[in-house]
């Protein structure tokens, strides 16, 4: 019997690649639907990928892209359009009449969220679950690990600073996921519908680090001294400007780094939930950061580097501050009157308690009530 035809989207992503790369590992058809056919597209091509090249956001595209194919990996890029995305998606996959779909949802999702793309992001899978002849599994993935090295690895491998608003260096805040792991979980589910239907997944790293232990981790790797310095939220923004980042990215980041600060990502983690879908153990983070310093020229210790770095440097401290309310209000985001940070939102709370039976926490021998997890990550209202 042929194994069904399986389509990814935003497949030359951070997470749409290892995905990609693992089903065809382990024997499934891919469709691969990527914006543009470079490297990333061949390095897929060769793998045994199908690419599809194409517009996520056209109805066209996505009902050619969804054709023949039977399951499929809902993944939204970053972009002020997500929910016009979603609904491309969700259109054609009820017309398509997809059996099963796993969507990259976020662990903050919540209706009242102060991130617009968060709210978007909890629509989209409103919308997904109600397709009437269509299953769906949702991956919850809190702050990545390689959230860490975003437009920063120059500065911490040439100048042993990593400039991050973190908040208090000492407090454990994040079990962080890496990518290789949170696409694990998504082929699981992709491969597995009968199992893993109707479920949510939270992956996790193995353990609780706090900024200082990830600084720690990442002089080891490079055999420097790494110090984390908790940097003005404006810097940050100021940094993903001239990182050439879209304009969008300090508008919801700011609101992500807040979550972090708060302890968002520290309610329920770590958890079993990469070792329960795959088999082994979560990556840790030196893992990742050594396979990361190994993909990246810009992390090897040289003068043309450390130049590189100052002058990066340089023009983060000197470009102009960017005015984030002054995005939104321009590109005429939904904004809301009173929204909510998830641990002051009663229902995200409520929804996320693993005694009211929230499955990433279940089962596993990590499970903590969400007062003693907010007392973990220094959280105390």
């Amino acid at each position: 019997m042929s194994k069904p035809r399986i389509l990814v989207t935003s497949a030359a992503g951070n997470t749409g690649i290892p995905t990609t790369l693992q089903l065809l590992e382990k024997g499934f058809p891919v469709r691969a639907f990527v914006r543009s056919n470079d490297h990333r597209a061949t390095r897929l091509r060769s793998a045994g990928a199908e690419i599809f090249v194409g517009d996520l956001f056209s109805i066209a595209d996505m009902r050619r892209a969804m054709k023949g194919v039977q399951r499929a990996y809902h993944c939204a890029p970053l972009s002020p359009n997500t929910l016009h995305y979603g609904t491309v998606f969700a259109l054609t996959a009820q017309e398509a009449r997809l059996e099963h779909v796993v969507m990259l949802a976020q662990w903050l999702s919540s209706s009242n969220h102060p991130s617009m793309f968060t709210r978007e992001v909890w629509m989209n899978e409103a919308v997904l679950k109600l397709l009437p002849e269509t299953t769906l599994t949702v991956n919850n993935v809190g702050w990545f690990a390689e959230n860490y090295f975003m437009g920063v690895l120059g500065t911490i491998a040439q100048l042993g600073i990593l400039p991050m608003p973190l908040g208090d260096g000492d407090v454990k805040k994040n079990a962080p996921p890496s990518n290789a792991d949170i696409a694990a979980v998504t082929v699981a589910a992709l491969i597995d519908p009968a199992t893993h239907a109707g479920k949510v997944y939270r992956p996790t790293g193995p353990e609780l680090l706090s900024p200082n232990d990830i600084a720690t981790i990442m002089g080891r790797v490079l055999e420097r001294k790494v110090k984390y310095q908790d940097m003005p939220e404006s810097m940050l923004l100021k940094a993903l400007k001239v990182n050439g980042f879209h304009e969008m990215m300090p508008t919801q980041l700011r609101v992500y780094a807040d979550e972090y600060r708060r302890g968002a990502f520290a309610v329920h983690a770590p958890n079993n939930v990469v070792k329960d879908l795959t088999g082994r153990e979560p990556e840790d983070f030196e893992t990742l950061t050594r396979r990361v310093v190994a993909a990246h020229p810009e992390a090897i210790q040289t003068v043309g580097n450390r130049l590189k770095a100052i002058v990066n440097l340089m023009k983060i401290m000197l470009s102009a501050k960017v005015d984030a309310d002054a995005i939104e209000r321009r590109r005429d985001h939904v904004l809301l009157t009173a929204p909510n940070f998830v641990q002051d939102s009663q229902v995200w709370r409520d929804a996320h308690d693993p005694e009211a039976g929230y499955l990433p926490d279940r089962p596993g021998s990590n499970d903590v009530p969400l007062s003693l997890a907010r007392e973990r990550s220094g959280v105390t209202s």
